[in-house]
């Protein structure tokens, strides 16, 4: 059984779990995968926990390991994954960007696998474009500021994010609308984000928070988001990792992604 860690925020939550059954529809019930949402929507807040607020880039603290917001958000973090993992899933994922900065100190505390999402990310793009590209990433600050998608790319891709103020005007304004369910404002406030990035030549952009996707193909099919030429989503490529590890041990007929690489 898959394991699912939500509640960051819900919205982006069922997007994936949506996402995980429509990839593998099955004919009947039983064939569709096995997976638990716990909706953990009381966790503290991610980006004000790491130093990040929501109208300007802050410094981080110099010892962030010892940081009391960081360690309440690692304690529900852990209480989540504890929860899962004593409920029988053989794995857990977290359909949150910005939740994989507790990435490494989770995975020492929790005896089964966790997926690191942004890792998922980067090992499909090697898969499916080339080295040295122009990649554009679109994310909360938090994500931004302590480098998650950076720490991965930056060897292979020449990784490009919006200036501060569309950071604010663009992006940090599309993930607020959504939270709060106004998807068609949404749909409207990250266009400049996302032309400011083609017009800088980036050929692949990764939607590195998970409301950012749904303001983008809400009111799309899932063929056309599978099928997109311009967007990484990370929570469509996690549910496709998910049940690759599911597949190990259940047999399992199901959609997977393009593979083609560009050129």
């Amino acid at each position: 059984m898959i394991g699912i860690l939500g509640g960051m925020g819900t919205q982006a939550g069922l997007d994936f779990c949506n996402k995980l059954a429509m990839l593998n529809r099955g004919k009947i019930d039983q064939e569709y995968p096995l997976f638990m949402l716990y909706n953990k929507s009381n966790i503290p807040g991610r980006p004000e926990s790491i130093g990040v607020h929501t109208k300007r880039f802050s410094d981080l603290p110099r010892n962030l390991k010892n940081n009391t917001k960081y360690n309440q958000v690692l304690k529900s973090l852990l209480e989540g994954c504890r929860s899962l993992e004593k409920s029988g899933c053989k794995f857990i994922v977290i359909p949150c960007n910005t939740a994989h900065y507790w990435y490494e100190d989770l995975k020492k505390k929790i005896r089964i696998p966790i997926i690191n999402m942004p890792k998922e990310v980067f090992l499909y793009t090697k898969k499916i474009y080339k080295k040295n590209s122009k990649i554009g990433l679109l994310a909360t600050e938090g994500t931004l500021k302590t480098k998650i998608y950076e720490k991965l790319f930056k060897k292979q891709y020449k990784l490009i994010t919006p200036l501060q103020d569309l950071q604010i005007k663009s992006v940090n304004k599309t993930i607020k609308h959504v939270k709060m369910g106004n998807i068609k404002l949404a749909e409207k406030s990250i266009k400049p984000a996302i032309n400011y990035l083609i017009k800088n030549n980036c050929k692949k952009i990764i939607l590195g928070c998970t409301e950012l996707p749904i303001a983008i193909f809400a009111f799309k099919s899932l063929k056309n988001v599978k099928m997109s030429k311009l967007y990484l989503d990370p929570n469509l490529i996690l549910a496709n990792s998910s049940m690759a590890k599911y597949r190990k041990s259940v047999s399992y007929t199901h959609l997977t992604l393009p593979t083609n690489r560009e050129v």
